[in-house]
């Protein structure tokens, strides 16, 4: 696969010039026009226009491995975006329709993606090959509902899209380097989809799957045989899976009643405390303590507060720590991807 990596220009540019020249806005309301046409009834929902994962625009790529020894990193970014809308016509009339997904040839949403992404890519990259899809994320009020069903019916889109990206990236990379997908919130969401969606002989690629603010359920482990919960720090060809509170009183079921967990700092599954010292992302004033409940199947720390996260509307960052999740951990987790990755490559003897 070709290495881009997209400036600001780069990313902007082309989606500017396309709604000046009108073709991106008449193609997003012929959409919403052929849905009332063909469905009879006024538009209420507007779905905007798939990305094609064949345009360097709709990725962001580091490639940070200059010895060739590192792994593929392949990215899902999280939720950036609450319900918008947009005026459509038909017949002559005029109306606004809600659309519950991301706009990828949106300058302002491709700027929210592209934020996390970078970042993220400042400590998967180094060593690595890094690649990250734009993709048509569902909105923030998907999972307000706290109902799963909800959230599984307004994330297929954005399910299909993040599997087609993976397959075009698939098709292209070098199978005999270590394969690691990750994935933050929705993006987390994104990363036990593709464990279900990837074939047998991809998954014989995979060092390790980070499943980074999202849970895994036992009806996910069993749609697939692909789900293997990481053990200990070097295990090969498992998930990482993880979720942040200050309490267990402030899981939130939605993101985080998972079935499975392990403690990122010392890479263990039981109850021993962890110490985190430093994190590149979040100035400590002392150490933080982070301690596994195998029964919760959460992370609990003390010593941190999460204030630079502030509540949103009463739903996460409530006595969860939900935005802290790919952050206060970073430095652990660029570790042992290289850790895992080098498992992998002496498993496979490559």
């Amino acid at each position: 696969m070709k290495m881009t990596v997209l400036t600001a220009d780069d990313i902007v540019s082309p989606v500017r010039e396309g709604f000046k020249k009108g073709w991106l806005s008449a193609y997003c309301l012929l959409l919403t026009v052929f849905f009332v046409c063909s469905t009879g009834t006024l538009a209420s929902e507007f779905i905007p226009p798939a990305p094609d994962y064949n345009d360097p625009t709709m990725w962001i790529t580091v490639d940070g491995d200059s010895t060739g020894k590192g792994a593929d990193v392949f990215y899902v970014v999280s939720t950036w975006e609450e319900d918008w809308s947009r005026l459509t016509v038909t017949n002559g009339q005029w109306s606004r329709a809600t659309s519950h997904y991301a706009n990828v040839w949106n300058p302002t949403h491709r700027e929210h993606m592209a934020s996390e992404i970078h970042k993220a890519a400042t400590y998967m990259s180094p060593g690595n090959r890094f690649y990250a899809p734009y993709y048509r994320h569902t909105t923030i009020e998907a999972f307000m509902t706290q109902n799963d069903d909800t959230v599984n019916r307004r994330a297929r889109l954005a399910m299909d899209d993040v599997c087609k990206a993976f397959d075009h990236f698939i098709a292209r990379r070098d199978p005999s380097r270590p394969l690691i997908i990750a994935g933050f919130s929705q993006g987390g969401l994104a990363v036990v989809n593709l464990l279900k969606h990837m074939s047998d002989a991809t998954y014989r690629q995979l060092a390790a799957a980070y499943v980074l603010g999202y849970k895994v359920t036992p009806e996910d482990m069993q749609q697939t045989k692909h789900i293997k919960a990481a053990q200990r720090e070097n295990d090969a060809g498992v998930t990482i899976c993880y979720n942040t509170v200050k309490d267990v009183r402030y899981i939130q079921p939605i993101v985080g009643a998972s079935c499975m967990a392990i403690n990122p700092v010392n890479w263990r599954t039981d109850a021993t405390p962890a110490t985190l010292h430093t994190s590149r992302f979040t100035q400590l004033t002392s150490p933080v303590t982070v301690t596994l409940s195998p029964e919760h199947h959460v992370l609990v720390v003390t010593g941190y507060s999460g204030s630079e996260y502030p509540p949103y509307k009463n739903f996460i960052n409530v006595g969860d720590i939900h935005s802290c999740e790919p952050w206060l951990y970073s430095d652990c987790l660029q570790a042992n991807m290289r850790v895992r990755a080098d498992a992998w490559r002496k498993k496979f003897k490559r």
